[in-house]
């Protein structure tokens, strides 16, 4: 699927460029959709364009690889398939003609209006996907292909709960067909639902043991359970296979890799992104993985192999994104920081063109709870809730050191670390809607519509449902999801004696730290300008300041650069505020063994990087964007 998003735009070059093939124009149609093509890579329509220009023109070779590029990109292209099949007869293919008719009479079997929504789907266009599957489904309620699909659009416009009923619904009406099932195993683990996705995979597992697609969800549920052991031999069980595609093999090397990161095996973790490239060079997650671990240390074959892909004219659109990314930190780490930014900017323009993110809409959000949310709202609701003091939230931005509190305080005897748990978020999203594109609840203040008896049930809720990540029996749990930060009044209400730790980086380093770390699809979208991740940073004060206001001392904050300046009075202090005594473990954190899953991984088994606070100096006259929007917000880094 191309990774821009549909637009008319596109369409309009498209229909430019097939008007000037119809009047006999070719040259002019193949450079019109050549353009079209260099801006979005993945659209399959614009290569079938091309294959009829170039067909027209006498380049039929040329034509018929253009045709295999449309319909590796969008299978559902009838066109494509009878032009296919058309130019390999003529070239004495049999085996690629005969391929070619077959799909084509497939397709012709097929009801229009699927065939339509199978195209717009494979093109990114969900929207008109969707409308044509509803439109179908009106006539045919009950084609479990049409709603298995419908599922997949749902489900990758961010409503997963629509997406996995509508897969409960398929598999009530054909209760074999495990391609569905494997559909709502995917919806179960980007619902981070660890334990319903890994029932999915062992009831595909003991059917058919040696199911691809049904190993690597049991492993992927495995991870987000946090059992990455069990996860290490089903990818060599994966890997084993010699028949596997090229992108595939890349693919379980950097997912084996990721698992062995996570339970402290750097060196293997590292050999696994090695074998990644191995297989495809140009593998830009495997190059960012390596960047992504903080303490890897880039070898100029390495960046000279990194630009090289850079300047192939066919690289891959995410592939660029990741390079860049990982090009960034390299040339960062040798000291060339104006190369350096130069890759951290296009990395993150490119990501950007992807981003539904508004700081308008996260501003306004921020001024609908602080309005909502007065201390005559939490006086008129004391004692509401569970009094139960195990959770502990650590909160904040990202890449502002809560890896670091979460394993400082992991490594406390009473206290366990789990990881970012989905739990409070989805029971948040329940209540007061949630917004995809910046975390924040849409309708904060459905709150105060709940009653005392809905409250204290969201608390037992939540603390039901966290057993599961609770297996050390310690008395006290952590859960590290920064964007709780948004959350505190829920946290309020459903769990009045939780600890609320708010993990802050001062401003100019927080957005240089955000800006130049790539996140995962859909995740901290506000990182990719300067001015949106400097409108986030000041949205996210003057919440945090709100809380100050009106719930005081409530949530304690951790300063990052007092706390690698001075730990011991900081640890200190934040074990006081949590009601538990100091252990001098929690100083000793690196020495803890347990699985960390964040990008601070490998830096959280090492002692203190002191220069961490300054490491945005060398970049500031390319942060002067983020400086001028923070203003007086910014004024505690010059202290740094």
């Amino acid at each position: 699927m191309t990774l821009l998003a549909p637009s008319l735009g596109r369409e309009t070059r498209l229909t430019r460029a097939r008007a000037l093939r119809s009047r006999g124009r070719a040259d002019a149609a193949l450079a019109a959709v050549s353009r079209l093509l260099a801006r979005d890579p993945g659209f399959g329509r614009g290569h079938e364009e091309r294959a009829h220009c170039l067909a027209l023109l006498g380049d039929t070779a040329a034509a018929r690889a253009a045709l295999r590029v449309a319909v590796r990109l969008n299978p559902t292209l009838p066109a494509s398939w009878r032009l296919l099949e058309q130019l390999c007869t003529a070239a004495g293919d049999r085996e690629g003609a005969r391929r070619a008719a077959g799909q084509a009479a497939i397709l012709a079997q097929l009801p229009a209006a699927l065939v339509v929504a199978n195209s717009c789907h494979a093109e990114g266009d969900g929207a008109a996907a969707e409308r044509a599957l509803r439109t179908y489904l009106r006539d045919d309620p009950e084609n479990v292909g049409a709603l298995r699909l419908l599922a997949r659009v749902r489900g990758e416009a961010g409503a997963l709960d629509e997406a996995a009923g509508l897969l409960g619904r398929v598999l009530v009406l054909a209760a074999d067909y495990d391609d569905a099932r494997l559909d709502l195993g995917l919806v179960q683990l980007r619902r981070r639902d660890g334990a319903a996705a890994r029932g999915v995979a062992d009831a595909l597992l003991a059917r058919a043991p040696h199911r691809r697609g049904a190993l690597k969800l049991y492993a992927a549920a495995c991870v987000l359970l946090g059992d990455e052991a069990a996860a290490i031999p089903v990818y060599d069980e994966l890997l084993r296979a010699t028949s596997a595609p090229r992108d595939e093999v890349a693919e379980l090397h950097v997912w084996r890799a990721n698992a062995l990161k996570a339970v402290g095996r750097g060196a293997e973790a590292v050999a696994g992104y090695r074998a990644a490239l191995t297989v495809r060079p140009e593998h830009g997650v495997a190059w960012f993985s390596l960047a992504n671990l903080k303490t890897y240390a880039f070898t100029a074959a390495d960046v000279a192999a990194m630009t090289a892909a850079e300047a192939a004219h066919d690289a891959d659109p995410r592939d660029r994104i990741y390079r860049a990314f990982a090009l960034g930190k390299a040339l960062e780490d040798r000291g060339d920081h104006a190369a350096s930014w130069q890759h951290y900017a296009r990395g993150n323009a490119l990501r950007h063109r992807t981003s539904h993110y508004s700081a308008e809409v996260v501003e306004q959000r921020v001024a609908h709870m602080r309005a909502s949310f007065t201390p005559e709202v939490f006086a008129a609701r004391a004692g509401w809730g569970v009094a139960d003091a195990a959770p502990i939230f650590v909160t904040g931005l990202p890449r502002s050191g809560s890896t670091l509190i979460e394993q400082m305080l992991a490594s406390h005897p009473d206290v366990e670390g789990t990881y970012e748990l989905p739990e409070l978020p989805a029971l948040a999203r329940e209540v007061c809607g949630g917004d995809h594109a910046c975390a924040l609840p849409v309708d904060p203040s459905a709150l105060l519509r709940l009653s005392a008896a809905e409250v204290r049930s969201l608390g037992e809720r939540y603390l039901a449902a966290t057993v599961r990540h609770r297996r050390a029996g310690r008395v006290r749990f952590i859960d590290k999801t920064p964007d709780n930060i948004w959350h505190v009044a829920f946290i309020q209400l459903i769990l009045p004696d939780a600890t609320i730790v708010d993990v802050r980086r001062a401003p100019m380093a927080s957005c240089f730290a955000t800006f130049k770390q790539l996140f995962g699809d859909g995740h901290h979208e506000f990182s990719y300008t300067l001015e949106d991740s400097a409108r986030h940073y000041r949205a996210y004060a003057a919440m945090t300041r709100h809380w100050d206001a009106v719930l005081p001392g409530r949530v304690i904050r951790v300063l990052h650069e007092e706390l690698v300046a001075a730990p011991e009075p900081q640890v200190r202090r934040l074990l006081a505020h949590a009601g538990l005594t100091f252990d001098p473990g929690c100083l000793a954190y690196h020495t803890n063994a347990r699985s960390v899953r964040t990008p601070s991984a490998e830096q959280v088994r090492q002692p203190l990087q002191r220069d961490a606070p300054t490491r945005w100096r060398p970049y500031e006259r390319w942060l002067a964007p983020v400086r001028a929007v923070l203003g007086d917000e910014g004024a505690s880094d010059d202290a740094a």
